[in-house]
């Protein structure tokens, strides 16, 4: 009998129900040319923001995922998905949603998480800490996969679906 193929949705509800448990979540923000990675906690009361990774060929990106993925027993991702400010998909959430689809091999749900706004509040977030503009340059990926992932929680532990 042939496993269960992993969930791809943007339905924070059926994400939920894929992941009863709860468990660690992977949050990721594609960018061309890195991918910024955040965890959160077991029980989805924060995210932190984690490693930017280059991004490259993809089966070198999963690899590196997968790394992250077991060293940290995470049950499932969410991965901002770039929509146009009217809420249509351009070519960014096209090749986003081309990423989680090649994603799905590693067995886990993936939920594409709206992230219109995740830059642009990593971005002050960052200056409010006063980082400067260089540090600000290399990190925000990786704030910006902590603020895509936080919404993601927030709906999820909040049980508004």
């Amino acid at each position: 009998m042939a496993a269960e193929p992993a969930l791809l949705t943007e339905n924070a509800g059926e994400f939920r129900d894929a992941l009863p448990e709860g468990g660690v979540l992977l949050g990721l923000d594609l960018g061309t040319k890195t991918i910024g990675t955040a965890l959160c906690d077991a029980g989805w009361s924060f995210a932190t923001a984690g490693k930017t990774l280059p991004k490259g060929k993809f089966t070198r990106d999963k690899a590196a995922l997968e790394d992250i993925c077991k060293a940290r027993s995470v049950a499932g991702v969410v991965i901002g998905l770039p929509l146009n400010m009217d809420g249509s998909s351009g070519p960014r959430a096209q090749a986003s949603r081309a990423f989680a689809r090649n994603l799905l091999a590693m067995g886990l749900p993936v939920l594409l998480w709206d992230e219109r706004w995740s830059t642009t509040s990593a971005e002050r977030d960052m200056i409010a800490q006063d980082m400067s503009r260089g540090k600000r340059a290399e990190r925000i990926d990786s704030h910006a996969a902590a603020v895509i992932l936080q919404g993601a929680i927030d709906r999820l532990a909040g049980g508004i679906l």
